[in-house]
């Protein structure tokens, strides 16, 4: 933002003063030194004598301070010499060719000093050697070193201000990350610009305000968990305390059943809760984690197939993430005879978790209202098992989406950030 302006800005004042200022002067040298040759020229075909051109060439260099010398019988070499590139070259070429009438040549390249000028006399050939610094203005070369060095010495102060200013906005996309993936990087200090400081200030008292709703919602949680055992308990007591009489004994089953039922659906979402709230995320290898998975789900008498790299390590949280891929296992086989889980890397970004089974599956217009809470489908469940599990997906800054099986039943497919 202020390097490119002022590039642009000198390269306009440079393209004004090398298409007007110097393209002037450079005429105007060249014509006081074409005209001094043009003039030396027509003395000596006006007075050919040789005392007369040594007094020619001798005043030549005492007015002008042209060294100059005649090459009796010689004629200008075949070929180009070397040019210049720029006005300076073009505007002497041109100011010779109005002068002289005669062949001539010039060489820019033969003399670190001076311009060789040749000219084709009659009978001779004119050597002139010209002083470039009267061809030359040095202005030009302050202006170019002006425009470089100012471009560099800005360049390097905006690149150390940008740097800085860009560190801080990647630290505070970073925390962002963390954060939101469920990970406690404490409050970031602000640094950077006024702006900056102020979003990174906002983003701790962000930070703190979720902080304080999630102590506050387990508080509360464990409250609720307290009111609900209670009457809970009394309830399975006063159902194991009514007489065995074989009129009651079914009642008493399906009441019993929705006693503990509703004790796993308050244990369930409360243990999900707690563990949200302490639980931090931790470097961890997923492959073991997923075979212990596995392990707990043939000890209930499931067939479970596994298709695991060698290590898969990542930063997360391994009790939440268990119950997570616990709860997506448990549904599967509840509806199904075979279950696979598997990881794979996906780039150098993500892995992913998949959970296939062959069961009857669910239809492409219901997936998406499974995760809903208490959707229980038609095995009776409670309905927070694909809800808790999606929610500590995200929390780790993934997500949860559910698919045709190559098994021909279920597929639901995990996507965690590396």
């Amino acid at each position: 933002m202020i390097l490119v302006p002022l590039v642009i800005v000198q390269a306009v004042a440079l393209q004004i003063f090398y298409g007007t200022h110097l393209d002037i002067i450079s005429r105007r040298f060249a014509l006081a030194i074409s005209g001094e040759i043009a003039t030396t020229v027509e003395l000596l075909q006006r007075y050919p004598s040789p005392e007369d051109r040594v007094w020619i060439l001798q005043n030549a260099w005492r007015q002008w301070e042209i060294a100059m010398r005649v090459e009796p019988g010689a004629s200008l070499p075949r070929g180009r010499r070397a040019s210049l590139i720029g006005p300076v070259d073009d505007d002497l070429t041109g100011s010779l060719r109005q002068r002289l009438s005669l062949p001539f040549s010039i060489d820019w390249a033969s003399d670190p000093v001076s311009v060789l000028v040749r000219v084709q006399l009659p009978d001779a050939v004119l050597d002139v050697q010209a002083p470039r610094k009267r061809l030359y203005t040095g202005t030009i070369y302050l202006f170019f070193l002006w425009l470089v060095g100012s471009a560099v010495l800005l360049f390097i102060i905006a690149a150390l201000f940008m740097r800085n200013q860009v560190r801080a906005i990647r630290r505070l996309a970073a925390a962002a990350e963390a954060f939101g993936m469920g990970r406690d990087i404490g409050p970031i200090r602000p640094e950077g610009a006024t702006e900056v400081r102020q979003a990174a200030a906002a983003f701790n008292r962000m930070q703190e305000r979720i902080r304080r709703f999630l102590q506050q919602r387990t508080e509360m949680l464990a409250g609720v968990s307290h009111d609900l055992r209670t009457p809970l308990t009394r309830l399975r007591l006063a159902l194991a305390m009514l007489p065995a009489q074989e009129e009651l004994r079914e009642d008493i089953t399906a009441m019993t059943a929705d006693v503990e039922e509703m004790e796993r659906m308050v244990r369930g979402y409360l243990a999900f809760a707690r563990g949200e709230a302490i639980e931090q995320a931790r470097l961890i290898d997923l492959s073991d984690l997923l075979k212990d998975v596995a392990a707990g789900a043939r000890r209930s008498g499931t067939e479970i197939g596994l298709d695991l790299p060698g290590e898969l390590t990542l930063r997360l949280r391994p009790d939440a993430l268990r119950r997570a891929i616990t709860n997506l296992v448990d549904n599967a086989c509840r509806h199904a005879q075979r279950v696979m889980l598997a990881a794979t890397p996906i780039g150098v970004r993500n892995v992913q978790v998949t959970v296939d089974d062959d069961g009857p599956g669910i239809h492409p217009d219901h997936r998406e209202g499974a995760f809903r809470p208490f959707e229980s489908g038609k095995d009776g469940g409670t309905g927070l098992g694909l809800t808790i599990a999606r929610d500590i997906v995200r929390a780790h800054g993934g997500d949860i989406t559910l698919e045709d099986s190559p098994l021909g039943g279920l597929r639901a497919r995990i996507l965690l950030p590396v």
